[in-house]
């Protein structure tokens, strides 16, 4: 089996900190085994589209669930979710936003675009780290996803 089809997790962050912080505390709890880590929308978006660097990546294999930033370089995560939801390919992965904002407009357009869960990140590393293992423990172990 490729490693391709062995991602478990598509994380979308821009932040250096909260990526290392999100992989940390998902490889410490033993949550996952293999993590994309993209640092803007528009390497998110060719990832799981297979285009531009990442043409020729087998589509089909999909992550178990996507972190999404909303405030990205480049396409900010409402374009990603829209482009995702848009998507037949991409349209029932499992999204997670992962934010710092608090907008009520955020949070709003997200659900309206059709994100699974709106977290705000936790300020200080211990509630961050739990409010990590907290979603991947679902996301990645109890989620049944279709089929």
């Amino acid at each position: 089996m490729s490693s391709q089809s062995q991602v478990e997790v598509l994380l979308v962050e821009d932040n250096p900190r909260d990526a290392e912080m999100t992989l940390r505390t998902l490889r410490r709890r033993n949550l996952v085994n293999s993590v994309v880590h993209v640092k803007d929308g528009q390497e998110a978006l060719e990832w799981l589209f297979a285009e531009g660097a990442h043409a020729g990546r087998d589509v089909s294999q999909l992550p178990k669930v996507v972190l999404l930033d909303l405030k990205l370089p480049k396409v900010d995560g409402l374009e990603v979710l829209r482009a995702m939801r848009a998507d037949e390919r991409t349209r029932l992965l499992p999204v997670v936003v992962l934010t710092s904002s608090q907008e009520d407009r955020d949070v709003i357009e997200s659900y309206k675009l059709g994100v699974n869960s709106y977290i705000v990140k936790p300020v200080d590393f211990e509630n961050f780290s739990a409010a990590v293992a907290e979603l991947g423990h679902y996301w990645l172990l109890l989620n049944q996803k279709p089929l």
